[in-house]
């Protein structure tokens, strides 16, 4: 009964892991598709590697969160790579977002939470006393969040008394710009979800509610 019980666990931890491993491993976010194409939908997280042929006509726009490039792709094949789109048949154009590196997340991180990073903009203050520093800075007010499963956000602000928000997330992507609740510019906060956590700051010279989804992903 116990070895039985075991199993069960281990298989139910298995089929939780598809989808954060798959988010880790993972190059590239779409974020748009301008009609249905078999196999992957608006939001999806691809691996290198990943061969996506779209219909003439039809757009596909990906994210890259290595090179933060951002890619409008118009019919053809699509390889996608590590850090940029191979596409034969098709029109591609490549915009260069002003963001920076990935963050090497160290051991004690490992499993914690991962995040893009981005170069903190001029007149951006220190964090304070007593602040875990923030492993990601956004350039918009309005994150988004990436979303295995549905369940309760958290979201508590660190470097000042602020009340903290419940949300009921969902879907891929959990978008604050959707529902009209941006955070405060020059604010370091602590997002928590299944358990899991990570601490982002808001630029001091964040842009209002949403923009690019590069430039404001938060990935747990």
């Amino acid at each position: 009964m116990g070895i039985r019980f075991v199993l069960v666990v281990l298989a139910g931890c298995l089929l939780l892991a598809g989808p954060l491993q798959a988010q880790q491993k993972a190059a590239a976010v779409v974020e748009d598709l301008s009609a249905p194409v078999a196999g992957i939908e608006v939001f999806d997280f691809l691996e290198p590697g990943r061969v996506i042929k779209l219909p003439a006509g039809t757009r596909l726009v990906l994210g890259y969160m290595n090179s933060c490039l951002r890619e409008t792709i118009t019919g053809g094949t699509v390889t996608v790579g590590a850090e940029a789109s191979t596409v034969s048949g098709g029109k591609r154009q490549a915009e260069q977002l002003k963001c920076a590196t990935n963050l090497a997340l160290g051991s004690s991180q490992a499993g914690k939470s991962g995040a893009m990073v981005f170069r903190r903009g001029p007149g951006t203050g220190k964090t304070p006393a007593n602040v875990p520093e923030p492993s990601v800075t956004l350039l918009y007010t309005a994150p988004v969040f990436a979303v295995e499963q549905p369940g309760e956000l958290t979201i508590e602000r660190l470097d000042q008394p602020e009340t903290v928000l419940l949300y009921k997330a969902s879907g891929k992507l959990f978008d604050l710009a959707k529902i009209g609740k941006p955070l405060y510019a020059g604010g370091i906060y602590r997002a928590v979800l299944h358990g899991k956590s990570t601490i982002f700051r808001i630029d001091p010279g964040a842009a209002d509610g949403g923009g690019p989804l590069l430039l404001r992903l938060v990935r747990f």
